[in-house]
C-alpha cells in the first residue's frame, strides 16, 4: 500500500525550497499577478481517495488544460468526424507556433496546439445553441461540482493580448478550416481558457479519463476508444514541444497550461493535479515538472 499522503507532503516540502521557480506568463497580463511561490498538488486514487498538500485548493487559471475538456465535447458531439479537421500528430514546435499549419494546408497537426483547439472551439460554437455556457455546464457536471466558473477578467486579458491566436484563427478561416466568425469562435476560445479550478478540481474532472470515461458518479462521458485516444495524445501532445522530456522524465499521460497548472494521471491507478505558476522557457510549471517526476520516482507507478 502506497503512502501517498507522506510522498505529497515530502514532495511540497522539497519544491518549494527551489530557488529556480520559473517564469509567469506576463504576457497575459492577469496571470502576472500571480505569486510565484504558490504550490499546490493533489492526488485522487482509484477508490476515490484524496490527497494534497501546499495550496491544492487555490484556484487558478486553468488554460491550456482545458484543451483537453473540449476536445471531449467534442468527441460526444460528433464522433471520428473531429479528425478530418485536426491530426494527432506531435507537432515539436511551441502551442503558438503557426509555420506548420501553413506548410500542412490548415489542419492543425493536433488538437492541443493553439490552432487545433481554435479548430475545435469552431465545432463547438457550429454545434452548440449557448456555447459558452453549454460547455461550463459539461465541465461542471462531470466534476460535479457547480462553483467552476470562467474568470472574466483573464478572458478579457487574453482577447487584448491574443494575437498570435488571432492570426492563428484567420489563417485557418483562409484554409476554410474555421467555419464561424473569428470573432466569434475566439470569443468562446478565450472563455475555455479562462476556466478557473483548484487542483483537486482538476483532478476531479480528469478522474473519467483513468477511470474508462467514467466520472466519479460512474457516468459515462467517453467511451473506452474515446479514453484511449485522448490520453495517447495527452502523452505524445499535452507539452508540446516538451513531451518527449514529460514522458521520459514522469511517464504519464498528462496536459500542461501557462497558468501554472499540469495535470496528469496512471489509468486505473490515480489522477494528480499540480500549480505552480512559474514556467520553464518551453512553456510548463517549472516546479510542477519537478514534482510529477518526483512521484512516479518515488511510487515506482507509470505507464512504462
Amino acid at each position: 500500500m502506497i503512502d501517498f499522503q507522506s510522498i505529497l507532503t515530502s514532495i511540497n516540502e522539497a519544491v518549494i525550497h527551489e530557488k529556480d521557480k520559473g517564469k509567469i506568463a506576463d504576457y497575459i497580463p492577469e496571470l502576472a499577478k500571480i505569486d510565484i511561490n504558490n504550490f499546490g498538488i493533489h492526488l485522487i486514487d482509484s477508490q476515490q481517495e484524496n490527497y494534497a498538500a501546499g495550496n491544492s485548493d487555490e484556484q487558478f487559471s486553468i488554460q491550456s488544460i482545458s484543451k483537453v475538456l473540449s476536445l471531449s465535447m467534442v468527441l460526444g458531439l460528433i464522433g471520428e468526424k473531429v479528425w478530418k479537421r485536426v491530426d494527432v500528430e506531435p507537432s515539436g514546435d511551441p502551442f503558438n507556433h503557426l509555420s506548420l499549419l501553413e506548410l500542412e494546408n490548415g489542419i492543425p497537426r493536433n488538437p492541443l496546439i493553439n490552432p487545433g483547439a481554435i479548430v475545435i472551439a469552431d465545432i463547438l460554437v457550429s454545434q452548440l445553441e449557448n456555447p459558452k455556457e453549454e460547455f461550463l455546464a459539461f465541465v461542471q457536471n462531470i466534476a460535479n461540482d457547480y462553483t467552476i466558473d470562467y474568470d472574466k477578467e483573464v478572458a478579457k486579458s487574453e482577447k487584448r493580448t491574443g494575437f498570435m491566436n488571432f492570426a492563428a484563427a484567420n489563417l485557418l478561416k483562409s484554409y476554410d478550416n474555421l467555419n464561424n466568425d473569428v470573432d466569434v469562435v475566439l470569443d468562446f476560445y478565450f472563455h475555455q481558457c479562462s476556466l478557473s479550478m483548484s487542483c483537486a478540481q482538476l483532478t476531479h474532472i480528469f478522474y473519467m479519463f483513468m477511470n474508462h470515461g467514467k466520472c466519479r458518479r460512474n457516468k459515462a462521458y467517453l467511451t473506452l476508444s474515446q479514453v484511449k485516444r485522448i490520453n495517447a495524445i495527452m502523452l505524445t501532445c499535452g507539452f508540446y514541444d516538451e513531451a518527449g522530456e514529460f514522458a521520459f522524465e514522469v511517464g504519464l499521460p498528462g496536459k500542461s497550461g501557462v497558468g501554472g497548472g499540469i495535470v496528469a494521471l496512471l489509468p486505473n491507478k490515480f489522477c494528480v493535479a499540480t500549480w505552480s505558476p512559474g514556467l520553464n522557457p518551453k512553456g510548463n510549471s517549472k516546479l510542477g515538472m519537478l514534482a510529477l517526476e518526483k512521484l512516479t520516482t518515488q511510487t515506482e507507478l507509470s505507464i512504462f
